[in-house]
């Protein structure tokens, strides 16, 4: 049985290697590692134009939308808080419609981190454009506890209380259309949101690459192979 192709965005940068310095499409080799190690092909999905990301979509079996950059404010009708980060418009735009062609589809879905929130503007909600108590230092991933919500689909990959790597200063606020929140963080933060079958749409807002925890991955991954 061949493996599922699982497409993954891309930061898209500036970046030094060697003796060059140029704009770059990078991708944190943690993700392409936790998708082969959960079975499947990884490949990756720097920004294009929008009109593509239906035919990009078709040719894959699943979909993650990696972390980075806050999501810009106007993309769901909000101003700006000083303490947000600079946009990355080009992967607002490219990877919201990869969203919506994922969706359309019946295509896997999985949203990490800013891919978790994107998920959620996505549908219509709202972030919370600063908290604070998850970012341990600027550079350093900490840790804390994740409650899953019982019947849930999260619930049903990882059934129990679990320390997750994470790094965010957003969260999403309103939840948009038809999701529901699957985890919690011990401060009432939504540390997952899903939709209801027949749709396999999860996002975590944690980090699972950075971590040794496959069952997130795996539900992806078999939901692609399917």
């Amino acid at each position: 049985m061949s493996k599922p192709l699982i497409g993954v965005t891309t930061y898209l940068d500036q970046a030094r290697w060697g003796v060059w310095e140029m704009p770059a499409a990078l991708l944190p080799a943690q993700y392409p590692r936790l998708v082969q190690a959960s079975g499947g092909l990884a490949t990756m999905l720097p920004p294009d134009e929008p009109s593509a990301a239906a035919s990009v979509v078709a040719r894959l079996d699943g979909l993650v939308i990696a972390g980075g950059a806050d999501v810009e404010p106007v993309r769901y009708g909000a101003e700006p808080d000083p303490r947000t980060g600079p946009p990355a418009r080009a992967r607002d735009t490219w990877e919201l419609a990869l969203i919506d062609a994922a969706l359309a589809s019946g295509t896997p879905v999985l949203g990490i981190c800013r891919g978790m929130q994107l998920l959620n503007v996505a549908l219509g909600g709202t972030l919370v454009q600063h908290l604070d108590g998850h970012v341990e230092s600027v550079g350093v991933i900490g840790r804390h506890a994740v409650k899953p919500v019982p019947g849930t689909r999260y619930a049903t990959l990882v059934p129990e209380l679990t320390t997750v790597p994470t790094y965010h200063h957003q969260a999403v606020d309103r939840l948009g259309r038809g999701l529901s929140p699957s985890a919690y963080a011990e401060d009432g933060t939504v540390e997952a949101i899903e939709l209801p079958d027949p749709v396999w749409a999860l996002g975590v807002q944690w980090h699972p690459e950075m971590g040794e925890d496959l069952r997130v991955m795996q539900g992806l991954v078999a939901a692609a192979s399917t």
